[in-house]
């Protein structure tokens, strides 16, 4: 899967998608996807991602609370 630095523009291969989906994990492993020989795998902060199309990342993807207020909202009518 290939994503794009946003501060860059450049697009970076997303080599551990368990770090990518699991919104605990601030960072990803990948490297970037340029010239013909292989980039060395290094970090990157899921925050400085988007897809190639520019849009952001899921926010289940990013944010472990994606879903309190749902919750929440859920408790009380059933109290």
């Amino acid at each position: 899967m290939f994503l794009k630095q946003s501060s860059t523009g450049k697009l970076i291969e997303v080599l551990s998608q368990r770090d990518l989906f699991n919104p605990l994990h601030q960072s990803i492993v990948g490297r970037y996807h340029a010239g013909e020989e292989l980039q060395d795998p290094e970090s990157f902060e899921k925050s400085e991602l988007v897809f190639v199309s520019d849009e952001s990342l899921p926010r289940c993807w990013t944010d472990v609370h994606y879903r309190d207020e749902e919750v929440h909202r859920h408790y009380r009518k059933a109290s």
